[in-house]
């Protein structure tokens, strides 16, 4: 039996055959098509998304977990003004996979509170992290763990005194060995642990509007040779006395305070307002300070060496002083008899004539 075949035919031109199975596969094909470029560039109905600059956002919707249905082509990710408090293993792993394709990731204004271990671990290509104005109180060691890449992180406003002290000590921002820009402005900082300093690619720390009155001299050591890095300290309370002598020395000699020039003391009071860089090495009095120091001390000794030598002297002499002591009292003794006998010759008349 012979095949049966379509023709068609457009005026003159030369007939062309289709078989209709083969029509039936291609339908089917672009079907599939259809379906897999849906899947994989659909967006999620709490975001927008944005495919011809590969960006998704997911603003003020209340969100308690960042949603799984992310397209695969996103690059950059807005997450902002939602109520996610806590970053689960995982948490950016889209419909069982990762985002190759993430660099951005910006987290601000979420109240998260708590970021677990390997959080980030499907975002291979992430350079940078915003987490800034949450409220963090923990972090784990390895909640950074697999961001090889990452280049910034900001947290700012968004740790408090002991929590900031804690997160800077753990493991975490140590491992990212790719970080140069580390964010850290507003977060009532009063000190800085020398492990906040691990990476020697870091280029750019901000410390800003933090509490700091003064920075030790281990890391300012650490600073001066790490030569790249470029440290913002403006809008921070600096107590202009001995404390400062490390800082003072060091923002005389280097350019890698960029805003060196704008840095103001807080006190003592005499000296609130001035410019760092104004001072005078006698401002900070750390030489007179530390004198009048050791002159109290030396002060206190001697004195304390005259009152123990004195007793002493009264101890050893006590039988000549007892001694001494009795005789001038009988000594006053006698002379207040002498005036009582003149006392009584002046007050009787007769006395005074038998006395003439």
């Amino acid at each position: 039996m012979a095949k049966r075949k379509l023709w068609l035919y457009q005026g003159n031109s030369t007939a062309f055959r289709i078989p209709k199975r083969p029509c039936f596969c291609w339908v089917s094909v672009i079907c599939m098509l259809c379906l897999l470029t849906r899947t994989a560039f659909g967006c999620s109905p709490s975001c927008d998304c944005f495919e011809n600059v590969s960006t998704v956002t997911c603003l003020d919707m209340n969100l308690s977990t960042v949603p799984k249905d992310m397209p695969i082509w996103v690059e950059t990710l807005k997450v902002s003004g939602n109520n996610i408090t806590t970053l689960t293993r995982g948490a950016f792993a889209t419909n069982g996979t990762s985002l190759q394709l993430l660099a951005t990731l910006l987290l601000s204004g979420n109240k998260i509170q708590f970021i677990e271990a390997f959080a980030f671990e499907c975002l291979p290509s992430l350079k940078t992290l915003d987490l800034s104005s949450n409220r963090l109180l923990n972090i784990s060691d390895d909640a950074f763990w697999g961001l090889h890449k990452l280049n910034v992180l900001s947290l700012n406003t968004s740790l408090s005194y002991s929590v900031g002290k804690q997160m800077i000590n753990t493991r975490s921002i140590g491992r990212l060995s790719s970080l140069t820009r580390l964010e850290l402005s507003g977060n009532k900082m009063s000190s800085l642990p020398v492990k906040l300093f691990a990476s020697q690619n870091l280029k750019t720390l901000d410390l800003t509007n933090n509490s700091l009155k003064t920075v030790e001299a281990e890391i300012i050591l650490k600073w001066s040779q790490h030569e790249k890095i470029q440290v913002y300290l403006q809008f921070n309370p600096f107590m202009c006395d001995c404390s400062l002598e490390s800082l003072y020395s060091w923002l005389a000699n280097t350019t890698q305070v960029p805003d060196a020039a704008h840095l103001r003391c807080f006190g003592p009071e005499r000296l609130n307002g001035t410019l760092v860089l104004k001072l005078k090495t006698e401002d900070l009095e750390c030489g007179n300070a530390d004198l009048e120091t050791v002159s109290y001390v030396l002060l206190g000794i001697v004195l304390a060496l005259v009152g123990v030598i004195f007793l002493m002297v009264l101890y050893l002499n006590r039988k000549g002083i007892k001694r001494w002591l009795n005789n001038i009292r009988e000594a006053c003794r006698d002379q207040m008899d002498v005036y009582h006998y003149r006392y009584e010759l002046d007050a009787d008349p007769r006395l005074a004539n038998v006395a003439a």
